[in-house]
């Protein structure tokens, strides 16, 4: 009986802490302080205070804090989707391959120079800090979301450049020898990680795509795991076949994220919550690996917070913005991308790789990333909100919808269609009789800020106003209530 009352006692301190770990989301709110950061601080402050809580094995934490990054990037490319990614598509790879490379060697330079590590070290010190969390991001801003390419080119970015910064890390640690030898090491595996990466998450967004439609489920319920179990495949065929298993799920979610299948609605608000655990416990784990106490012995707050610095005015906007030149964008989103390039859980798991090399001041180089990516979360993420209200990004108030009208059918509807009137589109400022769509097009269902307006003919559309629409499938419908005007020719 001790064993079942010590085991129930576990259970509900997890459960409290779960508990408060969740509604610390509106204090998050309310303080523009990421939830991220806070989960962050206060395991690495409660491991101090009960240091039984840091016992748990490094292997372990690793393996746990991949599993809930695989389910987050997952997550991640489904919110994305195929439409708006392929907007963005050029300028997202090019900041998120290049940009993860040039931030690298500009952080390399600075530590091997600057603090005297050597070269190995300062090489994989920056690989860990190079890459940028879009879940710290949208946790600022909260019900906030941003409207248009920046927000899609900020998600992009940092969906892409986890799996790149990952890939870069694996073959940095394999790299054998000096010299050019050892950079060509790295060069051939970090292009057959993305390469293999990126073939197996096309192939297996399709094919799981296909399973999804084709193979009917007894259970509801079972749907949403089919597709859980389904990306976790994607991530483990690529990592055994050598490639970059987080870039597989990240594509995959993509080419899923548009696509029509059973349960769609279902599948993808268990993924969002279950990207929201994963957040959770992600960061709670990483942050009982580190004992604050101990950041001062080596100087690694002093460093962390000169690098930080260095990174939030220095090396992205000089050198990332040099990239980011070509990218056709308003000099106050080329500020705001600049500066939200937040750091969060994936350069705390490079450094946990970093970690187990044994490698001479690995656990000072441990102690930086963690100061750098407080610093992040906190001081810049705080930020970002009144940068944003500063800079007139435009954001869009996306409020919770806790009732549901929904309508089911055994068989996928021909002819229905759902579409976002977007602003400046053709549907933008006219009335349902006056949509240029033909008479065989029957405007069903107009949602307006969480409610249904009646649909008469004098009906007025309007900028985010979702439409549910009866018609023939033709690329034009579509056009309709998506492109901008502008853009139609």
């Amino acid at each position: 009986m001790a064993d079942v009352e010590a085991f129930g006692l576990a259970v509900l301190v997890t459960a409290l802490i779960g508990t408060v770990a969740v509604l610390s989301n509106r204090f998050s709110e309310r303080a523009r302080i990421p939830a991220p950061a806070i989960f962050l601080v206060c395991a690495a402050i409660a491991s101090d205070l009960w240091p039984r809580l840091g016992s748990v094995s490094l292997p372990t934490i690793e393996k746990v804090v991949t599993v809930a990054l695989a389910v987050i990037l997952f997550d991640g490319g489904m919110h994305i989707g195929r439409r708006r990614f392929r907007s963005a598509a050029a300028a997202t790879v090019w900041i998120g391959v290049a940009g993860t490379l040039i931030t690298t060697a500009a952080l390399a330079l600075l530590a091997h120079y600057a603090f005297g590590m050597d070269w190995r070290l300062a090489m994989l010190l920056g690989t860990a800090l190079a890459p940028t969390d879009p879940a710290v991001v949208f946790s600022v801003l909260g019900r906030r979301e941003i409207a248009g390419r920046t927000g899609t080119l900020l998600e992009g970015e940092s969906g892409a450049n986890d799996p790149v910064g990952i890939a870069l890390l694996v073959a940095v640690l394999g790299a054998t020898g000096g010299g050019l030898s050892a950079v060509g090491h790295v060069t051939v595996a970090f292009l057959q990680q993305m390469v293999i990466g990126g073939a197996v998450g096309v192939a297996g967004g399709m094919l799981l795509l296909a399973f999804m439609r084709r193979v009917p489920l007894p259970s509801e319920g079972l749907y949403a795991l089919r597709v859980l179990f389904g990306a976790l495949v994607i991530y483990g065929l690529a990592t055994v076949a050598h490639g970059s298993g987080f870039l597989a799920v990240f594509a995959a979610g993509i080419l899923l994220g548009d696509e029509r299948a059973p349960y769609k609605r279902e599948i993808e608000r268990f993924h969002s919550s279950l990207a929201s655990l994963a957040e959770i416990v992600a960061f709670i784990m990483l942050g009982l690996t580190i004992s604050l106490r101990g950041l001062g012995d080596g100087g690694a707050w002093w460093i962390g917070l000169i690098i930080a610095a260095a990174l939030a005015f220095v090396i992205r906007p000089v050198f990332v913005g040099l990239l980011l030149w070509p990218v056709r964008l308003r000099r106050s989103e080329r500020i705001f991308v600049l500066w939200t390039g937040l750091k969060g859980a994936v350069p705390i798991l490079l450094g946990l790789f970093i970690l187990q090399e044994g490698l001479p001041g690995v656990r000072r180089a441990y102690e930086i990333i963690f100061v750098v990516v407080a610093f992040s979360v906190t001081v810049q993420g705080g930020l970002v909100p009144e940068l944003a209200r500063r800079l007139r990004i435009p954001l869009r108030v996306v409020e919770p919808e806790p009732w549901s009208l929904g309508v089911r059918f055994q068989e996928e509807p021909e002819g229905l269609h759902r579409y976002q009137v977007r602003a400046g589109s053709a549907a933008d400022g006219m009335t349902v009789d006056e949509l240029p769509c033909g008479e065989d097009v029957w405007v069903s269902f107009v949602i307006r800020g969480g409610r249904l307006v009646p649909v008469r003919a004098d009906t007025l559309m309007r900028a985010g106003d979702e439409v549910l629409v009866l018609a023939p499938d033709t690329p034009d419908l579509e056009a309709v209530f998506t492109r901008r005007r502008d853009s139609a020719s």
